[in-house]
């Protein structure tokens, strides 16, 4: 189990790398913050990863759970109905600005603030958060079964560099029939969504310490340099800036 500390509305957990909540819900939608560390947020529509320049939002009453890479440091921060209906009403994940990370972090401290105040800083945290577009770091969950057991090969070896067409061969689905399935469970290619998924286990084997070159090949790179590349688009800034 995490240390945990409780503030009004907010809260700081301090996990070890491999540890992971129970799943839960709340009636109040929640954002999350890696201080230190990358945090995955798992619903049943996907998961969220949260590097340490994002903030990932979960709505209220969505069944969830938390797992730390790396000593991760979250803090987290409810919403109030007035609020929350300013942001999506599902997961999403955003850019945190430098003001952002400010309020949250000042939310979640143990600093004394009245409740004008507190309601001040998250309505300064809220406004910064609809003025950043959503990043591309929530993976979404496949729903129909031939999907799935593409999904599965993926997971298992992100550095699998099978066609679409050969990987149906395995699901026992055509490469038309995947690439419609992607669109309209997915929202995106088959190819952006295997992208999305490699960037997340780059973040989680970053996040235990390997480094870049191990990272790129674990992750389906051929060179390091074209990793570099795809990391740098998703998340923002470069594996090994992001690593230090």
């Amino acid at each position: 189990m995490p240390v945990s500390r409780l503030f009004p509305s907010a809260g700081m957990h301090l996990w070890r790398s491999g540890a992971e909540s129970e799943a839960d819900s709340h009636p109040r939608g929640h954002l999350v913050y890696a201080a230190r560390g990358v945090l995955t947020v798992h619903t049943d529509r996907g998961t969220s990863i949260v590097p340490a320049n994002r903030i990932a939002w979960t709505p209220a009453g969505w069944t969830h759970r938390h797992r730390a890479h790396g000593d991760t440091d979250m803090r987290i921060v409810f919403l109030p109905a007035s609020l929350a209906r300013l942001v999506p009403d599902r997961p999403a994940v955003f850019a945190a600005s430098g003001l952002a990370r400010e309020a949250l972090l000042a939310l979640a401290s143990s600093r004394d603030f009245g409740r004008a105040a507190r309601d001040r800083l998250r309505r300064v945290l809220v406004d910064e958060l609809r003025e950043s577009p959503e990043q591309p770091l929530h993976l979404p969950e496949p729903r129909d079964d031939r999907l799935r057991a593409v999904a599965r090969v993926l997971y298992d070896d992100p550095a699998d560099k099978s066609t679409l067409a050969e990987l149906g061969r395995r699901s026992g689905a055509g490469a038309r029939t995947l690439s419609r399935l992607c669109h309209d469970e997915l929202g995106m290619t088959f190819y952006e969504w295997r992208t999305q998924l490699r960037i997340y286990h780059a973040l989680v084997l970053l996040a235990e310490g390997h480094d870049v070159t191990r990272v790129a090949h674990a992750c389906g790179w051929a060179n390091p340099s074209g990793f570099i590349a795809a990391f740098t688009a998703v998340v923002g800034t470069t594996p090994g800036r992001h690593r230090a």
